[in-house]
């Protein structure tokens, strides 16, 4: 039986059980659902390309021939891009996307391992022609949006405290649940 400011608090705590389960319950849908909206918009793939069939070998010259391609095609996109532009992601990451999904799909095509020692030395060569200037000699940090920052700070707060109501709510019920 809890006493606090002269009240007593057992009966209130057994007929409030239920809504705590749900709150508690809620509270890790709603975890949940945050997590899937704010990692909804990631789209890599870090699983390597499964190994090619047994009697299948990676034709290199064919991989580079096909990686060429792919960059052929992304220099003529970065062409479209101003220069001023260059070292902003925000104004060319389709096209990276792209060039990415293009030499992926083309080394699946011929039985090679992505990522792959020729596909990565040319995407180098392609980072030492395009991006070599947009070093930054300092990191600039931004504040995630409120809306973001509201939910990853009051979702972890709310279900610690739904958790320590529920660690003290099973300990006076210990007769019970033991």
């Amino acid at each position: 039986m809890v006493r606090l400011l002269g009240r007593n608090f057992s009966n209130v705590m057994d007929t409030n059980a239920l809504a705590l389960l749900k709150l508690f319950a809620l509270g890790i849908l709603v975890n949940a659902w945050i997590t899937g909206a704010l990692t909804k918009g990631d789209t890599f793939n870090l699983v390597p390309t499964p190994p090619p069939p047994k009697m299948a070998l990676c034709n290199e010259s064919h991989l580079l021939s096909q990686t060429e391609i792919c960059g052929e095609r992304f220099k003529q996109d970065m062409g479209h891009i101003a220069p001023k532009n260059l070292c902003n992601l925000t104004h060319f990451i389709r096209q990276y996307h792209e060039f990415t999904q293009c030499t992926e799909k083309g080394a699946q095509r011929i039985y090679c391992y992505w990522p792959n020692p020729l596909v990565e030395g040319y995407i180098i060569r392609i980072h030492k022609h395009f991006f070599s200037n947009c070093s930054n000699d300092r990191v600039v940090w931004l504040d995630p949006p409120e809306e973001k920052l509201l939910a990853l700070i009051l979702v972890p707060v709310f279900l610690t405290l739904a958790m320590v109501a529920l660690v003290v709510w099973c300990s006076k019920r210990s007769d019970l649940l033991g």
